[in-house]
This record gives C-alpha cells, structure tokens and sequence, in this order.
C-alpha cells in the first residue's frame, strides 16, 4: 500500500499531461524551424541592423567616427546625386516593367492557347535566357553594342551607314532596359502560365458553349484568374528595377561616359562605399532605397489585391 500511494503520489497531475506535451511539441517544432531562423537572422536581420548602425555614424578626419544621429539621413534627403539616380530608375520602371510584364503575359497566352505550333520548344527558348547569369548577359549585349567592335560597328561597316549608338548618354537606359527585358521575359512567363495551367477548363468549356470568343475567354476568365500572379510579379519587377545594379555596372567599362558613379541609387552605394570609403553614408543611402522600395511594393499590393 505505502509503495502504491508514492507512485500515485509521484506521477503527474492529469491536467498537466496536455500541457507537457504541446511544450513538447513546440520544442518539436522550434527543432524544425530553427535553423531557417537562425540563417534568416545572420543573413537578413544582421545586415540590415548593422547597416542602421553605420548610418547613425559617420568619419570625421578629426576627431575619427562619431555619433551624428540623422544627420546623414537628412544629407541623403538633399543630395542631388542620390535624387538624380532614383529619378532615373523610376523612369526606368515606368517604362520598361510595363513592356516586360505586357510580352511575357502574351506569351504565356499563346503558349496557353495550344494553338502554338512547337510549343515546348517555345516555351523553352523564351526561358532559356533567365538561366544566363546577368553579368553574362551584360557582357554579352555589351559588346554587340559596341560601335568599333560589336554588331552594329560591323552593321555600320558592312552597309555604310551609321546607326545610333545604343551605350551613348542617351540611349543607354533603354539599351539596359532590353537587356533586363530579355532576361526576364521567361521568368515572368513561366509565372502567368503556371497560373493559367489551374484555371478549370470546365471555365472555358463553359465560355465555349455560350459563345464566346478567344478574346473575350481572355478578357473575362483567364485574366481575372491570374490576377494575383500578375501582381506578384508587378511586385518582383519593382524590387528589381529599384535594384538595378549589375547590367549598368558591367557596361560602365564600355560607356563611362554615359554611365556615372551616381546612374542608379545601388551604383551610387557601392561607389561611396568601395571607392569613396564612406561606409556610414553608403549604409544611410541603401536604408533610404530599402524603404522607398518597401513603401512602393506595399502600395501596388494593396492596390492590385484589391476587389473591384
């Protein structure tokens, strides 16, 4: 009897077994998450931080690193140099997103219709170049810029004509932008149609049974069903263009005069951080992009989430 009643004694209350189990549980489920977070934290959360703290510093040649508040924030704010480089991307994604999302959206309706002929084939090509790495791709397009040693020098030769150079001060944005254009076309692509590819084709049997055409199936099924990937891809197509930092970077060798330290707001920071050495108004400068980037993307979201 004693040895009974010390067992009874010494087991656990029955209200505290479901709650020993869900801590086991999240003990469970933290094991899985954890490295995600811990990465997410060193390579996302750290720099980020980091980067908060430079840019409430700043070098001084007397007196070294001191503590300036906001001072570089509101330097940043005034800088002609930094408005010029963000005037200059906006520009760049008013035009060129538009043109990019508009081919690959009809693209992915061709690929779609199954009237293509080849269209694997196809659908292939279109994507083949987004596996080019952008440096590459940069290179690439650079060098068949070139008017002394590229495809239009050699067209201006072998015809005796003299074609607008496409890396002079006025051309090269849009020259940069076909070349993101044809980067991304694929990427953007395969995202519309792997959202058609799960619309119900009860959907369009239907259409078809009341009489409606090819275009009017668009217009009224297949375009209000992919809505959501239009957006998201909008979203992406934002983040990148205000991220624009390889293509001018790599054709800033073959146009140094067209493209500047300050082209876009990225150039602009690596060059105060790399060759300026100012680490702590470079770090001011990339905040301020991270934020006017986030403020953008968050508008066209709720913009375009929103039900009509």
């Amino acid at each position: 009897m004693t040895t009974l009643s010390t067992r009874a004694a010494a087991a656990p209350p029955p209200r505290s077994r479901p709650r020993l189990r869900l801590r086991k549980e999240a003990l469970v489920g933290w094991g899985f998450a954890g490295p995600f977070v811990a990465v997410f934290g060193l390579v996302f959360l750290a720099p980020i931080g980091y980067a908060l703290y430079l840019s409430l510093f700043k070098d001084r040649l007397i007196g070294g690193t001191s503590f300036v508040g906001l001072d570089n924030y509101g330097e940043a704010l005034t800088d002609a140099r930094f408005w010029e480089g963000l005037t200059r991307v906006g520009l760049f994604l008013l035009v060129q997103v538009p043109i990019m999302l508009g081919i690959a959206l009809l693209v992915a309706l061709a690929v779609d219709s199954g009237r293509l002929y080849g269209r694997s084939f196809f659908r292939v090509s279109v994507f083949l170049p987004y596996a080019v790495p952008a440096v590459v791709a940069s290179l690439i397009w650079g060098f068949m810029y070139g008017t002394r040693f590229g495809l239009v020098g050699n067209i201006d030769d072998a015809f005796g004509v003299t074609l607008p150079d496409p890396l002079s001060p006025s051309l090269v944005l849009a020259s940069i932008g076909n070349i993101v254009t044809w980067e991304f076309v694929g990427y953007n692509m395969l995202i519309f149609y792997s959202a058609l590819k799960v619309v119900p084709r009860s959907l369009y049997e239907a259409a078809a049974i009341d009489g409606a055409g090819e275009w009017r199936v668009v217009a009224s099924i297949k375009l209000p069903a992919i809505r959501s990937s239009l957006v998201i891809a909008t979203i992406f197509s934002i983040i990148g263009s205000f991220q624009l930092f390889n293509e001018p970077s790599i054709l800033q060798k073959l146009a140094p005069n067209a493209i500047t330290s300050d082209f876009t707001p990225n150039v602009y920071t690596y060059s105060l951080s790399f060759s300026g050495q100012q680490h702590n108004y470079a770090a001011t400068v990339a905040i301020l992009m991270g934020v006017v980037t986030a403020i953008i993307a968050y508008a066209v979201q709720l913009r375009g989430m929103r039900k009509g």
